[in-house]
């Protein structure tokens, strides 16, 4: 397998507050996480790395993950721990009261491939030649949208759709959705990425960067970063990839 990850600032704001990363513990199985911070200077990326080093760590740490049921346990139990470590520093820290982030993570193993979120950051897998979205985003619009308040057209120019109904930090009730996926031998690719890549660009848009025969994985992403940067970059661009197909990094 091969791998990559890249965060960037964008083009308006004066800070980075996600954070992104690729880990593997001792039996080569992948976690990859993406948290999008949020909170203000030394507030959103203090909440964002909470997550990527905290639970990053852990995972590089085991000799293996175990069942599948001994990675949803886990999962659980660290996203829940977070949650109270981020809750427990905006209380000793008053300046950063209401600091927050969202989460999505894909852990890989030979046996199944789980997913995990809180917030707007995005799961996909990507399979002969297509993205598709695992993960349902946790605001206020996409929520409309299911209900059948608002039509998916209406939500993608919504003024609130960056409106989130959860996100870690926010409650000490942890409620995070997890999704696993089927036939994951058939999946070429798994990527993870901030709302600064998929507000920017449509599917279809990064399918085509994607799909690129010429370049590499790396020149890939940073392409991506690119085009949302042309396009305004209105926010924080983070994406994590990991492409089943290569030789191994």
């Amino acid at each position: 397998m091969k791998s990559f990850y890249i965060t960037n600032e964008g083009k308006v704001r004066s800070h980075n507050e996600d954070s992104v990363t690729i880990v593997k513990n001792q039996s080569s199985e992948h976690l990859m996480i993406v948290a999008d911070g949020m909170g203000g200077h030394r507030a959103g990326e203090v909440a964002s790395s909470m997550v990527v080093t905290q639970i990053g760590k852990r995972f590089q740490a085991l000799s293996s993950i175990g069942t599948k049921q001994d990675a949803i346990n886990w999962l659980r139990e660290n996203v829940k721990e977070v949650n109270s470590n981020i809750i427990k520093y905006s209380i000793e820290n008053p300046e950063a009261m209401g600091l927050g982030t969202t989460c999505v993570m894909a852990l890989l193993t030979k046996e199944f491939l789980l997913f995990v979120n809180i917030g707007d950051s995005s799961g996909f897998v990507f399979k002969e030649g297509k993205l598709k979205k695992i993960t349902h985003d946790h605001t206020l619009v996409n929520f409309l949208v299911e209900t059948g308040d608002l039509s998916a057209e209406e939500a993608v120019n919504h003024p609130k759709k960056n409106v989130l109904m959860k996100a870690l930090g926010s409650s000490d009730k942890c409620e995070l959705d997890m999704f696993e996926v089927e036939d994951i031998d058939t999946i070429d690719a798994i990527m993870l990425c901030s709302d600064g890549l998929t507000n920017m660009l449509t599917q279809e848009q990064i399918e085509k960067v994607l799909n690129e025969e010429d370049i590499g994985l790396e020149d890939k992403l940073i392409k991506l970063v690119r085009k949302c940067n042309v396009r305004g970059g209105l926010d924080n661009i983070s994406i994590a990839i990991l492409d089943k197909r290569g030789a191994s990094k």
